[in-house]
């Protein structure tokens, strides 16, 4: 009976193998040519998929949506290079030479999906100078309950349920309305070699950095590459203001033949206000400034400004020396104008090249441009950016960038009183001195005389604070830094103030490849003086001075790096009972 009893469990459970092996070799069409048709009396011979295999063909979806050649969890800093990113886009060859390891090795999407792509990153050590390696090789998960593929492109983020109205509930109702509906986008096909037209009716917009573009390719801003030489090829990035300045080969006799010295080749192609549409946004010709041989320029009317390259007594006139590009957009990340300006010029026979500039910005809709000293970091020679803030709001700055935060301005005659009013911007990285000389009479008074000198060193609104980068917005008050006000004085019944000092101390920021000057700290201190009683009919000249000094505080450079996680386990109390 014993015998007899494991006879039937195993038989059962051989039983149940094969109930489990058949739906999947039915799912499974056979990779072996099969027999040939087989007539039969009831008619002519059907292909072998006419039935069977169209009956197992699984409904094919959309394409996957993650692309692991393109994920990098480490790219934390926009258009710059992280260290040690070995799959940061914007990291170089030369920065990949300065890496000691990979932070991210290797790279997957969801690793419940059986088989999927994984991108590899390594350094090679043993080249000269170290180069970063990449692989993407196809890894397999060996579970037997993982996802064949992820198809569904809604389920990878939360979307916001439509609520019902009196115009939609009709069609919600004949949508949810059953005990059960179909999740499954109307988009998938079940032919696998249709084309997906899934992303028909999906929202594009622009985002940092991507290329502006139009109706053949993309915007172009040209600019040296290797040499000074223009490239064509450079294209213009999305929020990404660029000035550049380059070389082209030109002559008379060809300037109507090359292309980037017409205006047309600028503007005769429309941008899509959003990628991968088909609405266009024209470049309108903004200005046109026409410049001489000898440098002279003039403002042509509105009525006739485009103007094409034009061979006249040995002279090749309307050539292109520069273009200005200014991009409206909304922001929803759709432009919705352009606009171009020109400077055209003229060369003669002996000329073999000119320099042409590029420069390109962007502005958002109903907004006005904010004046900036860099992007982000300051840059030595820009005006320092200062303003007030007023109780429970932002930063309050002057319109003009170069009024924001002044010193006293010397004068050629060094009179104080006749110089008050006068001042001078204080630029980033510019050690600066200034002064004056004032006269003092017995008969003029300690209080009005003080704050005279208080109004000519400090100037009539000196500022509360002052921005830590040279893009710090108004709205972002903790990007600023409080000017730290002191006084040296002397005891005594009178004092006077005689010099400020503004000390203004700055610290490299970011990345070891580009960093960012950054302020930290201001300090503007007031010396002051003792004034002494004249006798009558005597005078007195004391000097009163300005200056500012930037002094940098930045550790020497060091490349960092995160520690490795520590394991904190704690055994239970009584592990060790009843020995110990």
């Amino acid at each position: 009976m014993a015998a007899m009893a494991a006879a039937l469990r195993l038989g059962a459970l051989f039983l149940l193998l094969l109930l489990l092996l058949l739906p999947l070799q039915a799912a499974e069409p056979s990779a072996e040519p099969g027999p040939g048709p087989v007539a039969s009396a009831a008619g002519p011979a059907a292909p072998p998929e006419t039935h069977a295999a169209a009956r197992v063909r699984p409904r094919s979806g959309p394409a996957p949506v993650t692309d692991v050649a393109k994920l990098c969890v480490c790219d934390l800093l926009v258009a710059q290079c992280d260290v040690n990113c070995c799959c940061d886009p914007d990291c170089s060859a030369d920065d990949f030479s300065l890496f000691t390891t990979c932070s991210v090795p290797i790279v997957t999407g969801d690793n419940r999906l059986c088989s999927q792509k994984a991108a590899i990153y390594s350094l090679d050590v043993e080249a000269n100078p170290p180069e970063r390696i990449f692989k993407l090789i196809d890894q397999v998960n060996p579970s037997v309950f993982c996802i064949h593929a992820t198809n569904y492109k809604q389920a990878l983020s939360f979307s916001s349920a439509e609520m019902p109205t009196s115009e939609n509930f009709d069609q919600l109702l004949k949508q949810f309305g059953s005990a059960t509906f179909s999740a499954e986008p109307d988009s998938w096909n079940m032919n696998a070699d249709a084309q997906n037209p899934s992303d028909a009716n999906e929202t594009y917009r622009y985002e940092y950095g991507v290329p502006v573009q139009t109706v053949d390719a993309f915007l172009r801003l040209p600019s040296p590459v290797v040499s000074s030489w223009c490239s064509d090829a450079n294209p213009a990035g999305f929020l990404v203001n660029q000035a550049t300045k380059c070389t082209r080969s030109v002559s008379v006799e060809k300037c109507g033949n090359i292309q980037a010295l017409s205006m047309l080749f600028y503007i005769n192609s429309g941008i899509l206000a959003v990628p991968k549409s088909s609405q266009m946004v024209n470049i309108t010709v903004q200005s046109v400034v026409v410049q001489s041989l000898n440098g002279m320029r003039t403002l042509l009317n509105g009525s006739d400004v485009l103007r094409l390259p034009v061979i006249l007594d040995e002279l090749c006139i309307n050539i292109v020396l520069g273009v200005s590009y200014h991009i409206t957009y909304t922001d929803a990340g759709e432009i919705i104008e352009a606009a171009a300006s020109f400077v055209l010029g003229a060369i003669n026979k002996e000329a073999l090249s000119i320099q042409q500039s590029f420069e390109i910005s962007f502005t958002q809709v109903n907004t006005k441009p904010v004046p900036l000293s860099g992007n982000p970091g300051y840059v030595v020679g820009l005006p320092v950016r200062a303003g007030f803030r007023p109780q429970g709001s932002g930063i309050i700055q002057n319109t003009n960038k170069y009024g924001q935060l002044t010193i006293l301005q010397s004068t050629s005659n060094q009179d104080c009183l006749a110089a008050q009013g006068a001042r001078t911007p204080i630029l980033f990285g510019y050690n600066m001195i200034s002064g004056c000389k004032l006269r003092i009479a017995a008969a003029m008074k300690c209080q009005p005389l003080t704050q005279t000198l208080l109004d000519l060193l400090k100037g009539q609104s000196f500022p509360e604070y002052v921005a830590s980068f040279g893009n710090s917005q108004a709205q972002d008050v903790l990007d600023w830094v409080p000017i730290t006000h002191l006084h040296i004085s002397e005891q005594s019944s009178c004092q006077i103030p005689v010099s400020l000092e503004i000390e203004v101390k700055w610290t490299k920021y970011g990345s070891l490849v580009n960093p960012q000057a950054r302020i930290v700290n201001v300090t503007a201190t007031i010396t002051t003086t003792t004034l002494k009683q004249l006798p009558s009919r005597r005078e007195r000249t004391i000097p009163i001075t300005s200056s500012v000094v930037f002094t940098d505080i930045s550790s020497p450079a060091e490349p960092g790096y995160k520690a490795w996680p520590t394991i904190n386990a704690k055994l239970p109390f009584d592990f060790f009972f009843p020995f110990v």
